[in-house]
């Protein structure tokens, strides 16, 4: 398939600018590949969907605060940087992506907080990230990590064009976040409220957690007509033993697993075995799904409502058939759903 083939029309009054007033109460498309039906419900009507034994794949990975505003040394302009990777803990190095670019060189310095207090100095300029910089403060570890986590800003995505306001620091966050790594929220599992976890657990619906650490790299754009030469960044994913054995349990069982997210299908469709079941897992992947494609382990898939030609549009369109997604994602706009990361929410069965 070709790039143009995943652009779709979107008003920009319906890109979501704000979360919903609760969690659970954002607006939920159902879409059934067997017959082709939508139904439109609020998001906490998702346990009618799920029977004890099902599972549902979460990923808990936590979002930093990766946006740090400081200056530039000597001429003081304003320097925006996200951190996107810790190279090396020990000698507090990071891949980096910088604004505005041009105006940095290896060798400047650069402050952050207000008095300065913390030190990066710029080490490479030649990645395909951006920029490496090194930080210089020789305070131990731990308190280096906590300074520069007060610091730092959430990383809202760049189509939300207001500042963060401080229920970000909760709201872009899921309610079962725990392992802090990703420079961006799974943002399926925004939609979990505690008291809809705790209805799905009444139920006996099984909830492992998964890590994968999402990165920038998700949200590049593809830049090419023909996605087999797209090539995507790699991000740090676990599965653990526990994990696996609830998932392969409950599809020997032919029971529903549903992948919160299209990073935990990335994750799982880059842990299966032979016998197309999930192996305890800890590693990389750069794993780039678009259709066709044969997924192995999840049935059933919970998303946001993507940009186009993303490749997270891409990889819901080959979980839900080219055809029937791009149909609903036409009604979508028709029935003025809200869009991408704090929008609504799609349960395709």
């Amino acid at each position: 398939m070709k790039l143009s083939e995943f652009d779709y029309h979107l008003p920009k009054e319906l890109i979501a600018e704000y979360p919903a007033d609760l969690r659970d109460e954002s607006r939920l498309m159902v879409v059934h590949r067997d017959t082709g039906e939508i139904e439109h419900r609020i998001f906490k009507d998702i346990v009618d969907y799920f029977e004890a034994g099902d599972v549902m794949v979460l990923n808990n990975t936590k979002v930093f605060p990766a946006r740090l505003i400081g200056t530039k040394e000597k001429t003081g302009a304003k320097i925006e940087i996200f951190l996107l990777r810790e190279l090396d803990p020990e000698t507090r190095l990071w891949d980096v992506l910088v604004e505005p670019a041009r105006k940095i060189r290896i060798g400047n310095k650069l402050f952050f907080g207000e008095d300065g207090e913390m030190v990066a100095e710029v080490i490479d300029n030649t990645t395909s990230r951006g920029r490496t910089i090194r930080f210089l403060n020789d305070e131990p570890y731990e308190e280096y990590r906590k300074h520069l986590n007060e610091l730092g800003k959430t990383p809202l995505p760049k189509y939300i064009k207001r500042e963060e306001e401080e229920f970000d620091k909760e709201r872009y966050q899921t309610v079962y976040a725990k392992r802090e790594g990703a420079v961006a929220a799974p943002t399926a599992g925004l939609h979990f409220s505690k008291r809809l976890l705790k209805r799905l657990e009444y139920k006996d619906v099984l909830l492992p957690e998964i890590t994968l650490h999402v990165g920038i790299g998700t949200f590049s754009p593809v830049e090419v007509e023909d996605l087999a030469k797209h090539k995507m960044d790699s991000e740090y994913f676990e599965i653990s033993e526990e994990a696996a054995n609830i998932i392969n349990k409950a599809l020997d069982e032919n029971k529903r697993v549903a992948a919160v997210g299209t990073t935990v299908v990335r994750a799982l469709e880059s842990a299966v075995s032979a016998s197309g079941r999930v192996v305890p897992t800890k590693g990389w992947t750069h794993k780039f799904i678009y259709p066709p494609y044969d997924f192995k382990i999840p049935n059933a898939l919970i998303t946001n409502f993507h940009l186009p030609k993303s490749t997270l549009l891409m990889l819901v369109a080959a979980f839900g058939g080219y055809d029937l997604i791009m149909k609903a994602y036409k009604i979508a706009v028709e029935e003025k759903y809200r869009f991408y990361s704090y929008g609504d929410a799609m349960l395709i069965l």
